[in-house]
């Protein structure tokens, strides 16, 4: 077990290169494919298809990989649970601090 254990750290490391790896190249000959031919642009080397794939993936997260169904994140029945327990005092304290501005639409307070 313990040696089982010591070898997945490195395979761990070794799976996420080789996925930055792949879609360094999907992304560079995607875009080597597609737009110089459609759009006139001009070709990218690999490690700028790394750089665009980085920039997807912070931009647009992991699309089609979050983990759906019951164990999605509770955070709007946690806030409505916190929600009740709040009196109107806190209430507004609350929403003095989340929202410090009026909305367009409200009444003026002076």
């Amino acid at each position: 077990m313990r040696k089982r254990m010591i070898w997945m750290g490195p395979v761990a490391i070794l799976g996420v290169v080789i996925f930055i790896t792949i879609g360094g190249e999907v992304v560079m000959h995607l875009w080597n494919w597609n737009l110089p031919a459609l759009f006139g642009w001009r070709q990218i080397t690999f490690w700028q298809a790394l750089g665009l794939f980085a920039l997807c993936r912070i931009l647009f997260g992991d699309l089609g990989m979050r983990v759906r169904g019951p164990h999605r994140s509770n955070f709007r029945r946690r806030m409505a649970e916190r929600w009740e327990q709040m009196t109107p005092e806190e209430r507004e304290k609350f929403r003095g601090r989340c929202w410090p501005f009026e909305p367009p639409n409200a009444k003026p307070t002076a």
